[in-house]
């Protein structure tokens, strides 16, 4: 004899796409952070640790969601990972213009 089944019901998506970000839902982390955590071998727990907001299920839910769709999430995480180190990299860019400008004007005034 069987135990009575129970209700098999849809887990709901724990996501949302929020200013161009896939984003969890009621939460500003961003889904890259969690499946970049995982793909460098963090557990759900620790990545949990990380982002203590998050509901455990929705952690599990995302990386369930990654492992089903890896092709796509990882294309996704890619790109929000290449955009993030030219946006560093053009603000680094940019801090050592500001620098050499900067150490140009204090000269001007101390010519002045």
């Amino acid at each position: 004899m069987n135990p009575e089944p129970f209700e098999i019901r849809e887990v709901p998506s724990p996501f949302q796409i929020q200013d161009g970000t896939v984003r969890f839902r009621r939460h500003r982390v961003p889904v890259d952070a969690v499946v970049s955590a995982f793909r460098e071998g963090a557990t759900p727990e620790e990545i949990l640790s990380r982002y203590p907001s998050l509901p455990l299920a929705d952690v599990y839910v995302a990386l369930g969601y990654y492992l089903h769709y890896r092709d796509e999430v990882d294309a996704y995480v890619d790109e929000c990972i290449r955009l993030s180190e030219e946006a560093f990299e053009a603000g680094r860019r940019n801090q050592v213009g500001l620098r050499e400008e900067l150490l140009r004007r204090a000269r001007e005034m101390k010519a002045s």
